[in-house]
Parts: C-alpha cells; structure tokens; sequence
C-alpha cells in the first residue's frame, strides 16, 4: 500500500442524541459523503431527519441462526429513509438490525450516481465475502462517463473507511499474509491450520484443516459455530478432515483455535509460528 493511501484522515462523528448506541453522522471531513446509522428501533426518530431523505445509497445489517456470516442487504433510492422503511414492513427482510444511509451533504448524488453507486457496492461485497447478501437480483448496469466514473469510484472509497468505521467491514478482503512472522499455525489430531492475528480477530486461511468430531466437553456454542460453518459451506470433509474452503475471520484466536482442535481452545497458546512461538508471546509481550 502507498503512502498516499495510509495518510491520516479526520472523521467526524455526531451522535444525534448524545448516546453512542443511537443515530449516528459520521463524515470525513473534507469530503461530501455522510453516513447516517441507525438502528431499527430508532427508525420513526431517523424518519424527522433532512439527511435521511436525500437521494442515496442504504445497507441492511443484522444476523441468520444458520449463517457463519453477518448478513447484509444493499440497495438505493431517491429518498432513501422511505425505502428503508419499507423494508421495515418486508417479512422477507426480517434480519436486519441496523441499516446505513450514504448520501451527500451537498445534495449532489442523482439517480445515475446511486445506481452506480449500489451496483458497485454490491459487486466489492461480493468479492469481499465477508457478508451473506440477501440481494436476489443483479442491479442493472450503470453505465457512466470515464470523468464521473473516477468521481464515483472516489466516493466509494470514502463509503469504505465510513462504514468500517461504524463497525461494518462488508467491503474488507482477507487475504493471506506471506510474511513468516505473521502467519500462526495449531495441530492436533492429523490436522493443521494456518492463520493470522488481525485487529478484527483471527483470520484462518483457506484450506486449513479442522478435525471433524468434538471432544466429549466441548461447550454447545463451538458445536453451534460448527453447525453455521458447514451450512454455509465454508467447512467442507475432504479425505476425514474438514477444510476450510475461503478465508474465515473468526472473532478470536480462542473461537478459531476450538474448531480447528475440537475443543475448547486457549488460542493464544495454541496459535504458535514456525520456531514455536506462542501467539501470546509474540502479541502480548513482545
């Protein structure tokens, strides 16, 4: 990554009711992109803001007892807190807890720039794989002038650092880190697994191994994660082993450890580099 990339950026985040579980604004800013959360209690309070009625971009978050995955709808509109809360109504979008309004703070989006706007969004989740997207249909292609283009691309990228910095990292890619000193590895049982150490959690490479049965103590929510993980097809038996089939970011070295053992697992001391190492060692006190 250039330096360019990694230069320091201000983002101003206004909590509408001085709570920082309510509606929030968060901006960067020098840039006209504003990210409004809300949570879907608060939705008839969102309902009474100017922001909210522009013209943008939304995403749905919440959570499905059979996904491994944080689950995500994105779309857009013209008036943006109105289709929200039609999905509000939706019995077939009853997931989400938490939806995200991107519009500008200039009034400058039109209906050409959220449509490239979902459409793109729609696409880099994809590829990201961090969400289960409930989308069913493909966004018709929006076709813009190279000039408005890289504008659009731009404002992505600010729609990007927004919603990770709101706790949403629908659009981060995992990718294996090929430097020796931070990639882990645990054994045990004829299987092994890679991974690394991220701010997030844990990140287990794709094609590392897990064993297939638990240990006879093992804690009912690792059997649960089990169940969600081969549902959604990220774990997979091949050859009396199960293999991790992408990237899996769990939300500690411990949750990873346990389905890579079978058991219930202190990932910090089971998580270990080529010369033996502790994960413990090298984060905690080195």
């Amino acid at each position: 990554m250039s330096n360019e990339n990694k230069r320091g950026k201000t983002i101003q985040i206004f909590l509408t009711n001085g709570t920082p579980r309510g509606i929030k604004i968060a901006e960067i800013t020098s840039n006209i992109e504003q990210a409004v959360f809300i949570p879907r209690s608060l939705l008839a309070e969102a309902d009474s803001r100017k922001e909210v009625s522009r013209p943008g971009i939304y995403f749905l978050f919440g959570e499905d007892e059979e996904s491994a995955k944080p689950i995500a709808y994105i779309g857009q509109a013209i008036n943006a807190i109105e289709r929200v809360k039609q999905h509000n109504k939706d019995k077939s979008k009853m997931f989400w807890n938490y939806a995200v309004i991107i519009v500008s703070k200039t009034e400058s989006f039109t209906r050409t720039h959220i449509e490239y706007l979902e459409q793109l969004s729609i696409k880099k989740a994809i590829e990201a794989s961090q969400y289960k997207l409930t989308n069913s249909d493909k966004p018709k292609e929006a076709r813009v002038p190279e000039t408005l283009e890289a504008d659009l691309l731009d404002n992505f990228d600010t729609v990007k650092i927004l919603l990770s910095t709101l706790g949403f990292t629908i659009f981060e890619t995992i990718e294996k880190d090929f430097k020796t000193a931070n990639v882990y590895y645990c054994k045990g049982k004829g299987v092994q697994a890679e991974g690394e150490y991220s701010e997030d959690g844990f990140v287990v490479y794709k094609d590392s191994q897990a064993c297939i049965e638990f240990a006879n103590k093992t804690h009912g929510f690792i059997r649960n994660l089990r169940e969600k993980l081969l549902k959604s097809g990220i774990l997979k038996e091949e050859d009396g082993v199960l293999v991790f089939q992408e990237n899996y970011q769990f939300n500690s070295p411990s949750s990873a450890g346990s389905q890579i053992l079978g058991r219930p697992s202190n990932g910090w001391k089971d998580w270990k580099t080529k010369d033996g190492k502790t994960l413990d060692e090298k984060v905690r006190n080195e």
